[in-house]
């Protein structure tokens, strides 16, 4: 019963970092190879836990930062930055550690165009992008998103100023960059209280979960988010750009690409989608 229980314990750690990075299910399955010499050396539970922990963790990292990105480019993925590079940051840097930041060349380099250009409007400012991609295999998905899976889909943050000076600012009022919404006003068309009443009962339901304390801190820079998009739509590699439907009519976005994601997705006016063809 003790040995399946562990069988148990330890498979569900393999299908949970699976799931949330992709790779760190086998990168787990090596370190349990590692586990037996280091039973075998050392005496002390204690102490065995925190070697073999500690082991995951580096070897861990070694793969997500040595290993895997020159192997994910015969495949058709690069990694986006995981410092600001060319205007280009992630607002989180938990989305390099959990291999979620990789995407087409062709797409990385347009990231790279539109914060360059945006950056050349309004000085100082740095893209935040948010979810891409895992480095392996089409169609696998990257929760909880349903597209996501074949490179050629980039999650950006909106562009904020902050509430007290009324300064731009680079920051973002969610940590994860998703959750907290640029809400419609009353004269506008509300997609999200729409869907709900569709019974898409996960349109909004990111809103709910995420801390909205920081809301009052920061106020949605609506004239840099409208550029943001605006550049996007005008690169020929970009297919989609998916932006809640009050936002697009709020920031007179009238490009053809820019898109309605669907009831079956979640909001978007948290943050912008944008595809290649």
């Amino acid at each position: 019963m003790k040995r399946l229980l562990k069988f148990a314990i330890k498979l569900l750690i393999f299908t949970i970092i699976t799931i949330l990075t992709q790779v760190g299910g086998l990168v787990f399955l090596l370190s349990l190879f590692l586990n037996k010499w280091i039973d075998k050396k050392t005496e002390k539970s204690y102490l065995r836990f925190i070697y073999k922990f500690f082991t995951f963790i580096l070897l861990y990292l070694s793969f997500t930062f040595l290993v895997i990105p020159p192997i994910a480019r015969p495949f058709g993925r690069v990694p986006l930055p995981i410092v600001e590079t060319n205007h280009l940051q992630p607002l989180n840097v938990l989305t390099c550690l959990f291999n979620r930041n990789y995407v087409n060349p062709e797409l990385r380099q347009t990231a790279f165009d539109v914060a360059e250009e945006l950056n050349a409007r309004f000085p100082g400012t740095v893209v935040n992008y948010l979810d891409a991609n895992f480095p392996f295999i089409d169609n696998f998905p990257l929760a909880p998103h349903l597209s996501h899976n074949d490179g050629k889909k980039l999650d950006l943050s909106f562009c904020y100023r902050d509430a007290a000076s009324k300064e731009p600012t680079n920051d973002c009022p969610s940590f994860i960059g998703y959750g907290i919404s640029e809400e419609p006003t009353e004269f506008e068309n509300n997609t999200a209280e729409y869907c709900d009443k569709k019974g898409y009962w996960q349109y909004g339901i990111l809103t709910s979960l995420v801390n909205q304390s920081k809301k009052k801190d920061f106020s949605f820079d609506h004239i840099r988010t409208a550029e943001l998009v605006k550049i996007f739509a005008k690169q020929s590699h970009i297919g989609k750009i998916f932006i809640e439907p009050h936002l697009k009519t709020r920031l007179k976005l009238n490009s053809e690409k820019i898109r309605f994601h669907g009831c079956q997705a979640v909001r978007h006016d948290d943050h912008i989608h944008v595809q290649l063809k």
